[in-house]
This record gives structure tokens, sequence and C-alpha cells, in this order.
């Protein structure tokens, strides 16, 4: 969905981004012994007007967007289970792959982090690429950085934490930035690590309340009620509010 930022109980502020998990509804089930290797199809989204072979592979379902997940025992999934957000728990680590953002014709500079030339006198062209060999070997390498098209491909970032999740809104809060623009599709796969001490979010109205403000609660006694807690999500909805 978008980046936004939530704060810790110690008082620091996590980069986090938003992201709307499923619901997705397993299509197909692929073993080794009928397709050759075991996979798991999934859909998400909703299209409008599915053609019919569509619909006959989805089984009357019309899902905008199918992807397929290499899984080690095909057996644990079935046709129609769904995997939601409720899957996930905090602390737990994620990979990200999504289409990163195109920039089109980009400089060595801006395309592979050159630092370019010195900024000083006989240097008319501080961003040029250098030399490529036309000197040694007299030809040019292949795979030389050079300027081109930058952005465009798939991206995969890796060991992202689960800062909080809201299954009844279908959305996690992972830390850090994701590979895409707003609103696109990402892949989201779980490492198998949970982390020992995941990050623990601020808590609107929690125990400690009266200790970090004990001034705030002698002038308002009849606010000392206990407030029901509030999570990662209900954090960035409260700013934008």
């Amino acid at each position: 969905l978008n980046m936004s930022q939530v704060f810790s109980e110690d008082g620091r502020k996590i980069p986090v981004t938003l992201i709307e998990a499923g619901p997705c509804k397993v299509v197909q089930v692929k073993s080794a012994e009928k397709d050759g290797y075991a996979a798991v199809q999934i859909g998400y989204g909703k299209k409008k007007k599915p053609n019919r072979a569509q619909k006959g592979h989805q089984r009357g379902e019309s899902f905008m967007y199918l992807r397929e997940f290499r899984v080690s025992d095909p057996q644990v999934y079935k046709v129609g289970q769904l995997i939601s957000a409720a899957d996930f728990v905090p602390g737990e680590q994620v990979q990200v792959s999504g289409v990163m953002k195109g920039r089109g014709f980009a400089g060595a500079v801006k395309r592979h982090g050159f630092h370019g030339a010195p900024a000083s006198h006989g240097h008319d062209h501080p961003r040029a690429v250098g030399a490529i060999g036309g000197r040694f070997p007299q030809h040019v390498l292949r795979g030389t950085r050079m300027a081109g098209r930058m952005g465009g491909h798939q991206v995969t970032v890796k060991n992202l934490s689960i800062i909080d999740v809201a299954p009844e809104k279908n959305l996690l809060v992972i830390y850090g930035a994701v590979p895409g623009a707003s609103k696109s599709l990402v892949k989201l796969q779980t490492t198998g690590k949970v982390e020992k001490e995941p990050a623990k979010i601020w808590q609107r109205g929690g125990a400690d309340a009266e200790k970090k403000s004990p001034q705030k609660a002698k002038e308002s006694p009849e606010d000392q009620t206990d407030k029901p807690e509030a999570s990662a999500v209900d954090q960035i909805k409260a700013r934008s509010a």
C-alpha cells in the first residue's frame, strides 16, 4: 500500500511498509509425480471478465493474478484453502519480491554508484564513465558497467521483519522498504526464521503510561482508566486522520 512509521517503546522511530496480504486462495496443487515439481498456485484479486478457460482452471473463481510458489510438501495444501495475513506472526522474517520502479535511461553514477571524476580543474565531465578498454585490451569487455536502462526488473529483498499483523484488515507492517511502486503486486515468502525478541511497539495507554507522564495523570484523574492498546496499524491510522 504505502510507507509510514511507527514508534517503539524506547522511543525509536521505525520505518515500515504496509502490505495488504491476501486473502489468497489455493487454485492448484502440483506434485513431483504428476507435474515434475512440487508447487502451489494461488490466486489474488478479482477479474471482471474472465474467459471460459480461466473459469474452468479457477473452478468458477475470477482471480486477477495467479502466482506459483515452490514448496517441499505439497500435501499440506488443498484446493480452495485460504492464505491470509493471519498465517504470519510478529518477528517473523520474510523475503519480498517486486518489480522495481523504472528509472529510464540513467548514467553510470545513478545506475551503478560510480563516484565520478574529481570536481576540480581539468574535469569537464565529472559524471562520465571513463576508459572502457580502447587501448587495452582494445575491445569492450562483456558486462562492462555503463549507462543504460535502469529499473523495471524484479528485485528481491530478504530478511525483512514483520513488526505487526492486523488479520482483521489483512495488513502486514513490515520493517523497511520493499521493491515496487505504491499499490503494486509483490510476492511475500517466509524464510522460516522468527526473531527471539521482536521490536515492541509503543502502546497507547499501556501499563507504564503513568510512569512516563505522572503530571498528566494527576491533572486528569478521570482519564486514568485502562485504554485499549494501540497496534502499529492504529498508530498509522491515528496520524493520518
